[in-house]
Order: structure tokens, then C-alpha cells, then sequence
């Protein structure tokens, strides 16, 4: 048999099934947890007397410790399998947000809803999830069972949301967290239902080492657009999930509005995530992420030029719920399709720093800009003009499979 010729090593239908179910609980569990913190910021600073920007730094360096980590965890997942990466980060999740509740000065916020739960995030990453699903399905079904995984992840938010802010109202913020860092252990068991590094359907076998598969995509331009692009959607959605609640607060409607407002991002990012996936099937993934940020610019304005309202929370959150997550699939499926899977949890981790460093600055400032100037209206220009930016770099982008995969696909 010629070396290169393409392996199917698909395992069967039930198994497949079971990793796909295994990643994307993995996923709800991990994303949801984390995009409930929002709800935490107004009860832990009335109650310890921290200011917004404290505890925005703590959630900063969260999304910067989980930027730096997932291209470590990438790397040791795809050379020995994501199994004991995501049991050892759920380990660490639970100590951190457990840690959380007991924190009673800023330092010890930072260093527990900080650095803990950025590392344990970061090692249960649903990028993670999402490179052990590529594994087992084909090629050309990769882009909506892509979207899959990362629906699952907003159902985690639509239902952690209320039932954190049920708890938070119904047993304290203290209770809450406590409970929560029991949740983030049963990612345990699942991880290990997950596939170990190995070949993967529809590609051939390949000697690339992960230092050239980095060296390959640093000089890609298209890579390094994707990567820019990525930036943004990180400062849009970790500014949203942390200072919304709060901003729907400030605008004098009740406390449920912010958590209600959340669930519907997840509730219709699932949709969105579904919808972002079948275009990635069908149309261009580039272009369908020009027009994601474009449109997430223009509900944005919309938000700041409707009066403030319950309704008009609720259509901002069913408008942006739709553009939310729905980069994921397409990002991570320009990823694999360009670059091929072998390395697709290190190159997808690369591209996820630039978003966590963008989640860095959209947490961080919003706190920074609010305890300076009283309101967010900054915070929601500096989201409209990157949304526009970010719409006009995806266009560029070579999305082909590189010469390589197209040589050994023909072979």
C-alpha cells in the first residue's frame, strides 16, 4: 500500500456517538460554568467591598491564564490524548472555584478565580472537546458536527445561568460557588471516554512534527488573519458574559433581567451554532465570519439607539445570541480544513490565546472604564469599531487545504 494513502480509522457508529455525547457534556459543563460568573460580581462586591475593577481583573486574568493554557494543553493532547488533560483541569477548575467562595481579599480572588480557574479552564477547554470530535467524524461532516460540540457548550449557559442566579438569590453567592465546584468534577469520568492521539478519518498519514505544523501556520497568512479576527470575538463575548449582568442593573431593571438575558444568548447561540455550522458546509467559512462580526457591530448600535427596556434586552440578547459562538465551528473548521487535524488542538489553541487575550482586555477595561467614567458607553464603541474591523480581515483569507493534504488526498 502506498505510504500515503488516507486511513479511515473511524471507530464504529456507538462509539462515535458516545465521544461526541462525552465531548459535548464536557463542553456545557465547562463553558457553563464559567459563563455564569457575571452573575457573582455584584453580590461578592457589595459583600467584600471590592470595586468592579478588581473583580473584572480577577475574571481577566482568567480568560489570559486560559488563552496561555490552551495551546499547552493542545499540545499534550495531541500527543498523548485529551483524557488525563481535562480530569487533572477539572481537579483544578473545582479548587478554584471553590476557592471563590472563600477568597477575602483581591489578591485571593485573583490568584483563585484568577490563576486556578484559568489553568483548570484552560485544560478542560472545549477546544479541546472540539479536536476530539474532528477525530472521529469525517471530513465532510466535520464543520456541523463541529457546531454541535459548540452548541453544547451555550446549553451550559442557558442552564447554569438561572439556576445560578436561582441559587445565588435562593442561598447566597457563597453557597452557590461551593455547589458549582462539585459540578466542574464529573467532567472526570467523561474525559476518559474521549480518543487518544492517533490517526484521524479522511487524511492521510503524516511524519509532521508539531514544530512544523506551528513553523507551516506563523507563515500562513490566512492563519495569522484568522488569528487577528479571533481577538475580537474574545473581547466581545467575555465583556458581555462578565459586565452585562451588571450593565442591565445600572440601567434600573431587575437582577433577572441580566441572568434571563444570558440564558437567551446560550439558548440562541445553540441555533446560531447549528446555522454557523451547515454554512460552514455549504458556503464560505471566511465570508460567513465577515458577516457574523458585521452583524454583531450592528446590534450593538442598535442596543445603544433603542430605549433601555426589558424588551429591549431581550431582543439585543436573542440578536447577539445568534452571532455569539457561532465563530467557533467556522474558526476552528478553517483550522482543520487549511492545516488537516493532526495538530488541530495546538494550532486551535494558538488562534484561542489571541481570543483570550481580547477576553483579557474586554473584561479588564470594561471594569477599568466603569469605575473611571461611571458607564460602559466606551466599552460598547470600542465593540462596534472592532466588530467592523474584524469583518473586513476575514475576507482575505485562503481557506484551501494546503498543497500537501491536496497531494496526498489525490494519492
Amino acid at each position: 500500500m502506498n505510504s500515503t494513502a488516507i486511513v479511515d480509522s473511524r471507530p464504529g457508529r456507538s462509539a462515535t456517538a458516545a465521544v461526541i455525547l462525552a465531548a459535548c457534556l464536557i463542553a456545557l459543563i465547562g463553558f457553563g460554568t464559567r459563563s455564569s460568573f457575571g452573575l457573582y460580581l455584584d453580590p461578592m462586591t457589595v459583600a467584600n467591598g471590592w470595586s468592579r475593577e478588581t473583580f473584572g481583573l480577577a475574571m481577566a486574568i482568567q480568560n489570559l491564564l486560559w488563552g496561555i493554557g490552551v495551546p499547552v494543553a493542545g499540545a499534550i493532547a495531541d500527543r498523548y490524548g485529551p483524557g488525563l488533560v481535562i480530569a487533572i483541569g477539572a481537579v483544578i477548575y473545582g479548587v478554584g472555584v471553590a476557592g471563590m467562595a472563600v477568597s477575602d481579599s483581591g489578591l485571593a480572588l485573583h490568584l483563585t478565580a484568577g490563576l486556578l480557574v484559568g489553568v483548570g479552564v484552560a485544560f478542560t477547554s472545549f477546544s479541546l472537546a472540539l479536536a476530539a470530535i474532528a477525530r472521529v467524524v469525517s471530513p465532510e461532516r466535520r464543520s456541523l458536527a463541529l457546531g454541535f460540540g459548540t452548541a453544547a457548550g451555550s446549553l451550559g449557559q442557558v442552564l447554569f445561568s438561572p439556576f445560578t442566579q436561582a441559587f445565588i438569590t435562593n442561598y447566597g453567592w457563597y453557597d452557590s460557588l461551593v455547589l458549582v465546584s462539585f459540578v466542574t468534577l464529573i467532567m472526570i469520568p467523561l474525559a476518559f471516554t474521549l480518543p487518544g492521539a492517533g490517526r484521524t478519518p479522511g487524511e492521510a498519514p503524516s511524519n509532521q512534527t508539531m514544530g512544523e505544523a506551528l513553523g507551516e501556520a506563523v507563515t500562513h497568512r490566512g492563519y495569522v488573519l484568522l488569528t487577528v479576527g479571533f481577538f475580537v470575538c474574545g473581547f466581545h463575548v467575555a465583556f458581555l458574559t462578565v459586565h452585562f449582568p451588571a450593565y442591565v442593573t445600572d440601567l434600573g431593571l431587575p437582577a433577572h433581567v441580566g441572568a434571563y438575558a444570558l440564558s437567551i444568548v446560550g439558548l440562541l447561540n445553540i441555533v446560531g451554532s447549528f446555522m454557523a455550522g451547515i454554512a460552514g458546509q455549504r458556503f464560505s467559512k471566511k465570508t460567513s465570519l465577515s458577516a457574523i462580526y458585521f452583524g454583531r457591530a450592528v446590534v450593538i448600535a442598535a442596543l445603544l439607539a433603542a430605549p433601555p427596556s426589558e424588551l429591549t434586552i431581550y431582543l439585543f440578547s436573542t440578536a447577539m445570541g445568534l452571532l455569539w459562538l457561532s465563530t467557533v465551528p467556522l474558526t476552528s473548521g478553517i483550522v482543520a480544513q487549511v492545516f488537516g487535524v493532526k495538530f488541530m488542538a495546538t494550532l486551535f489553541g494558538v488562534v484561542f490565546l489571541s481570543h483570550q487575550i481580547g477576553s483579557f482586555l474586554g473584561v479588564w477595561l470594561g471594569g477599568v472604564l466603569y469605575d473611571r467614567t461611571g458607564s460602559y458607553d466606551l466599552m460598547w464603541w470600542a465593540g462596534i469599531f472592532l466588530g467592523v474591523f474584524a469583518a473586513a480581515i476575514h475576507l482575505p483569507i485562503d481557506e484551501k487545504p494546503l498543497a500537501r493534504l491536496r497531494v496526498r488526498a489525490a494519492t
